[in-house]
């Protein structure tokens, strides 16, 4: 397998581990990939991946406070429905355009 397959590759799996479980396989792939490869697209792809996963807890337990004021479940629907859309955009952004990591929209980058 050549650099660019390992590269298309490991991006796309550090986008789509959120599909694998919910908490610790998620966050484990990205963390693993960041260590182990020595790709700057590839760790930059792993950090985008795990902000968007820390940003996605964050928004649900707000989201999750509001629903009990009946305002944020609309938003946690939403939410929900983003967490699937977006890294499927992501996994076909990196697997046609394997030389710029992906960056989602409205997230905080804390790593």
């Amino acid at each position: 397998m050549n650099d660019l397959d390992k590269r298309k590759l490991f991006s796309a799996l550090c986008h789509g581990a959120i599909f694998f479980s919910a908490a610790l396989v998620s966050i484990g792939i990205p963390i693993a990939l960041m260590f182990i490869s020595n790709d700057p697209v590839v760790k930059d792809n792993a950090k985008e991946s795990l902000n968007f996963h820390i940003n996605l807890y964050i928004y649900a337990a707000i989201f999750g406070l509001l629903a009990l004021v009946l305002i944020g479940l609309p938003l946690l629907i939403l939410l929900g429905i983003a967490s699937f859309v977006l890294p499927i955009m992501a996994i076909i952004q990196v697997l046609g355009n394997p030389d710029r990591p992906y960056r989602y929209p409205f997230i905080y980058r804390l790593v």
